[in-house]
């Protein structure tokens, strides 16, 4: 059984190329809201639901909440390959910090892992808006 994620109302939340900016739970500024730390946030889903969610080929989507699940998914897959050759905490904190700083191949760009999966920006704004969450949730990932 696929997992999905627990961001189904999202009312009030800002979207870039439709993907929810969902709070995070953050001691570092950046485009999504902060959550309490207390809280349960799509990166803990992701991190949570990994395991389960990866062994799937089709993923039925039931909110845009989901859509950015699939991508943390498939950006924690990429993180744990370029953690394969890192022998101490602070070289896979540095690695993945690395991959943060990367540019991020937004919809419509060639490299984007998910063709047709999220709408193209509809301004540079909103394109510059969707790269900045993979530099913030990179932050978050060796925290957790």
């Amino acid at each position: 059984m696929v997992y999905h994620s627990s961001f189904v109302n999202e009312d009030g939340v800002s979207r870039a190329c439709g993907c929810p900016l969902l709070p995070l739970k953050s001691h570092i500024k950046g485009p999504a809201p902060v959550s309490g730390q207390d809280t349960v946030d799509i990166v803990d889903e992701a991190i949570t639901f990994f395991r389960a969610n990866v062994f799937f080929r089709n993923f039925d989507i039931k909110s845009p909440a989901d859509k950015l699940l699939i991508y943390l998914t498939s950006y924690i897959n990429i993180a744990l390959k370029r953690l394969e050759g890192c022998r101490t905490l602070a070289e896979g904190t540095k690695a993945i910090i690395n991959l943060g700083l990367e540019k991020v191949p937004v919809p419509g760009e060639s490299g984007f892992p998910f063709p047709g999966l999220f709408p193209l920006p509809q301004s540079q704004d909103e394109a510059a808006l969707a790269m900045k969450p993979d530099r913030f949730v990179a932050a978050q990932i060796p925290t957790k």
